[in-house]
């Protein structure tokens, strides 16, 4: 039953953490921004303002599915970022361009973030079943529920280290916004609510996973004692 709880729990905060997250991101983007600039212009200046040259921006589909590929290289808007002139497409662009300028300047949590993408996608692949399998056989193979935490407290460390990568990326795209003038105090506001949301969803993930580690070890402690 605890699982479940635990389960429940987490969803809904961070089902209402996206709900909030969109909530702003809607408000913020109805907001044009002083300069005009579009979410695609941000992204150039700023890689431009960092010497970035070997970063390509592209629209990408879906909402709210921004991110930075480090392995092509790539800043990947959404529609609405992309071509957007408001509040909340600048401080995602700016965001995301925070993590090009990770990159570049070989930001070690970044590092150690992609060092565990490949051991973390099988992770997450397999898990699930290896601790089904290790909650079924664990009288006869106690070593497999073993065997699911740490695959867990893999993917576990994996969610608290994008944490000071998030954070950092949104830092350097608030600098950068208010040095390069891109945006007013109000819009820095705006900008600043907005990704502060957005990383919410991250922290909630991370606390989420960590509560669900917690209550696999005391599984397995209980079931040796």
């Amino acid at each position: 039953m605890g699982i479940y709880i635990i389960a429940i729990a987490f969803m809904l905060i961070g089902w209402l953490i996206s709900n909030q997250l969109k909530r702003k991101f809607k408000q913020y983007s109805e907001i044009t921004i002083g300069t005009g600039l579009s979410g695609k212009e941000i992204a150039e200046k700023m890689l431009s303002d960092n010497g970035i040259n070997d970063v390509k921006i592209v629209s990408v589909e879906g909402r709210l599915s921004d991110h930075y590929n480090p392995l092509d290289r790539t800043v990947n808007l959404s529609h609405d970022v992309y071509y957007g002139r408001s509040a909340a497409s600048a401080a995602v662009s700016a965001h995301e361009c925070g993590h090009a300028v990770q990159h570049a300047r070989a930001y070690a949590w970044l590092q150690l973030r992609s060092a565990l993408v490949p051991v973390v996608n099988f992770g997450s692949k397999w898990v699930q079943w290896v601790l089904l399998g290790g909650l079924i056989f664990f009288n006869t193979f106690p070593a497999l529920l073993l065997l699911g935490i740490i695959m867990f407290g893999v993917i576990t460390l994996f969610s608290f280290i994008t944490l000071p990568v998030e954070f950092d990326a949104s830092k350097r795209a608030m600098v950068w916004l208010e040095t390069s003038r891109s945006a007013n105090p109000q819009e820095l506001g705006m900008a600043k609510d907005a990704l502060w949301w957005a990383a919410m969803t991250y922290v909630a993930a991370a606390l989420g996973a960590l509560a669900m580690l917690a209550y696999y070890i005391m599984i397995y402690m209980g079931r040796r004692n």
